[in-house]
């Protein structure tokens, strides 16, 4: 089995750039028992679940020999191997509709909606002065850098550049200036990011990946701008009425700019990690049921947690077999 560094150096980085600098990461003590490469996925507020997986986890007394995490899966991954697992919880059950707004610091003359410096400023009250270095266990977090599209790799440096730089949602929160790069959120390039566990060589990979339920299966639908009811033409010359598919049988309800954009960054995340998980697949995938709760209701931490909980318990008897098999 080859070390950490050595796993890394080997990756293919033929689209991807790490800002690891090799010589500066310790090597972790190789483990006697065999453990899971957690793949812990962007989802914004659907994201609160990966606390409630990490804690099923723990009571089962699985070993994690890494974490690789996207957007607000790099946050709970980050929190969790720092030893913050707990304060990251409690902040999410505090959330409210109004102490969210409290958070948000308007930037219109930036180029996001939100600067994020004072979430940055909560993140220092805990992690102040960590590194990736300090961690018990690999750690990655992914982000995009804009200008190139590069998929990039951050596993060294300042822990809390790093998350930041992985949940930086285009026109939302402003990019992440890092040693000469400009970042935005890795999911735009990588939703769940099984491929940075395979890249370490991890043997048991599990994902985490939090839009399974919010597009079903992605139906293509074919669809008229013209008005319902009107006589139409079937692919035969019939004539017949025109079915016109009216969308969803729910409410309209105004997004507003910033509810476009996040949908539509979902829409996008779910495509993206649909074809890479099934060009690369994990050994396990947990999804959780959380479409109906939205991207921006943060203040729904305690149902995401719950559920997330909730899934990975009734998935642990299949991962201790695999783990059995490994052993």
């Amino acid at each position: 089995m080859l070390d950490w560094g050595s796993r890394r150096a080997r990756a293919d980085t033929a689209d991807r750039v790490s800002l690891r600098a090799p010589s500066s990461s310790p090597v972790p003590e190789r483990s006697e028992r065999p453990g899971i490469a957690l793949a812990l996925g962007g989802g914004a507020a659907r994201g609160w679940a990966h606390i409630g997986v990490l804690r099923a986890l723990d009571e089962a007394n699985i070993n994690i020999s890494m974490i690789a995490g996207t957007s607000i899966g790099a946050l709970v991954g980050g929190c969790y191997l720092a030893g913050k697992l707990d304060e990251l919880e409690e902040f999410a059950r505090s959330l409210t509709r109004r102490r969210i707004l409290g958070l948000l610091d308007l930037n219109f003359g930036g180029s996001g909606l939100f600067g994020g410096m004072k979430l940055t400023q909560r993140m220092q009250e805990h992690l102040s002065g960590l590194a990736f270095e300090d961690l018990p266990k690999p750690f990655v977090c992914v982000a995009a850098e804009i200008r190139t599209g590069h998929e990039i790799w951050i596993s060294s440096g300042s822990l809390i550049t790093a998350m930041r730089a992985s949940y930086a949602l285009p026109g939302v929160f402003e990019p992440v200036v890092c040693n000469g790069r400009v970042l935005i959120d890795g999911a735009l390039v990588n939703p769940v990011p099984v491929t940075v566990c395979r890249a370490y060589e991890q043997p048991l990979v599990v994902a985490v990946n939090l839009h399974y339920d919010v597009f079903g299966r992605a139906a293509v639908i074919r669809h008229s701008a013209d008005l319902p009811e009107k006589e139409g033409k079937t692919l035969d010359g019939d004539k017949a009425p025109l079915v016109v598919d009216k969308g969803p049988r729910r409410h309209d309800v105004r997004l507003g700019i910033t509810g476009v954009m996040v949908e539509a960054f979902n829409i996008i995340q779910d495509r993206i990690s649909r074809a890479r998980m099934a060009g690369d697949p994990p050994d396990l995938s947990l999804q959780p049921k959380l479409g109906h709760i939205g991207l921006t209701e943060f203040y729904r931490a305690e149902e995401a947690i719950k559920i997330g909980y909730e899934t990975t318990k009734s998935q642990l008897s299949e991962l201790q077999r695999m783990l059995t098999v490994l052993a």
